[in-house]
Parts: C-alpha cells; sequence; structure tokens
C-alpha cells in the first residue's frame, strides 16, 4: 500500500503493533496546563507598593512571577530609579533597572510594564528600590517552589 512506504515490509497479520498510552499526571488531568497554573488568584499573589524605599518581593526559595509598573516623574535635573535586586545575603546583583534623569525644563512622566520570572536559592532574597519620584506597583506570585514543585493558584481543588 503506498502509506507503508519507506517502512520497508507491508504489514501482516504478524506484525506487532504496540499501543502508546500517556499516562502522565498531565494526560489523566491531575496537573494544570502551565496558562491556568500561573493564574492569579486572590489568597496567591502579595501586592507591592514601593515608592522612595527598599521593599523585600520574595525571601523563600522557589520561583517566582513578578509583575506590575514601574514610573518615574521627573523635572529640571530630578533623577528618579527603580531597581530590581536578588541578593544572596554578602552580595547583590541587579536584574533589572530603568534609570530616568531629566534634562529638559518640563516635566516627564516614563512608564514601563514588568512581567518576569526569578529563581530564589535558599537564603536568596529579591527586592525592589525606588527613589522618592518613581514608583513600582505590582504584584509577586509564587509559581513553584525551591524543588520545582508548581505551586497552584489558591483555592483551586481538582475534582
Amino acid at each position: 500500500m503506498p502509506s507503508q512506504q519507506g517502512f520497508g515490509e507491508d504489514l501482516e497479520a504478524s506484525n506487532v503493533i504496540t499501543p502508546i498510552i500517556d499516562l502522565t499526571p498531565t494526560a489523566e488531568g491531575s496537573v494544570l496546563p502551565t496558562n491556568l497554573q500561573t493564574a492569579i488568584a486572590f489568597a496567591s499573589i502579595t501586592s507591592i507598593n514601593s515608592n522612595g524605599s527598599t521593599d523585600t518581593i520574595a525571601n523563600v526559595g522557589g520561583f517566582y512571577r513578578i509583575f506590575g509598573n514601574m514610573s518615574a516623574i521627573t523635572s529640571s535635573s530630578v533623577r528618579a530609579t527603580v531597581d530590581f535586586d536578588i541578593t544572596d545575603g554578602s552580595s547583590s546583583k541587579e536584574i533589572m533597572s530603568m534609570d530616568v534623569t531629566n534634562t529638559l525644563s518640563t516635566v516627564q512622566l516614563i512608564s514601563n510594564n514588568v512581567d518576569f520570572v526569578v529563581f530564589l536559592r535558599s537564603g536568596d532574597s529579591c527586592s525592589v528600590t525606588t527613589t522618592a519620584n518613581a514608583i513600582f506597583a505590582g504584584s509577586v506570585r509564587q509559581l513553584a517552589d525551591l524543588s520545582g514543585n508548581l505551586v497552584n493558584p489558591s483555592g483551586f481543588v481538582f475534582e
């Protein structure tokens, strides 16, 4: 038969066809698809509102989604910054930053959306630092624990 070309032999009654059955948790329906597992839920998020301060976003090992908006308003010679950092207790690494310095005589407003995922080891923490003329308003949601076990939205129960 034409559909058998390239298999080397004709399909006969003596051939064994082995069906493949997917028995993974995803196939059986006991694991949410990724887009549903990362859903925002009332009891699963922590709001963050940083303005002229340093605020800890997360300090327990695991995977976290950080999302929101960083904004800065500046006038002549005013500098405004928003910095996201991960620290291990002895040193810090900047992971995202917005730095605005206005050299014009008019007021400027700069705004950027933020949506990223960080992994924190045991002992690491993630923070946001804003100057007086800058703000980060957003939320954080834990997606998985330190071992990679997914954290479903709070209140979700498999039926």
